[in-house]
């Protein structure tokens, strides 16, 4: 379902892979974030995504102009999942919140992963 703001002079439409996206590079700019994770059902093999597949990580639900975001990701070896996971939920929701001028109403993270940055 696509995000609708309505104003005075019109409405706007969402479309969910347009916030995915940036929430997604929201996120990689995080620290302890190291990229967003695809999980492959079948095999339960983890990918690391790059660039322009970071919304394969990244599932976004409007409902009623609230925002539900779920992400995939991997973080950086030795960092407090903790506190890498606080920062990504502040950043992402006051960015996409200022984005899009709708509410984010829930963001669950999935640590799919651990990877040493060298």
């Amino acid at each position: 379902m696509k995000g609708r703001i309505d104003n005075k002079l019109g409405s706007i439409t969402i479309d969910p892979e347009v916030i995915a996206m940036y929430a997604g590079t929201t996120a990689v700019e995080c620290f302890g974030i190291v990229g967003m994770a695809a999980v492959n059902m079948k095999d339960g093999l983890v990918k690391l995504l790059r660039g322009d597949s970071l919304t394969h990580g990244i599932n976004v639900i409007i409902n009623d102009n609230s925002i539900s975001i779920n992400f995939h990701v991997i973080v950086a070896y030795g960092v407090s999942i903790a506190t890498v996971a606080d920062n990504l939920i502040e950043s992402v929701k006051y960015k996409v919140e200022e984005f899009t001028g709708m509410t984010v109403d829930k963001i669950n993270i999935y640590v799919e992963g651990v990877r040493v940055i060298d």
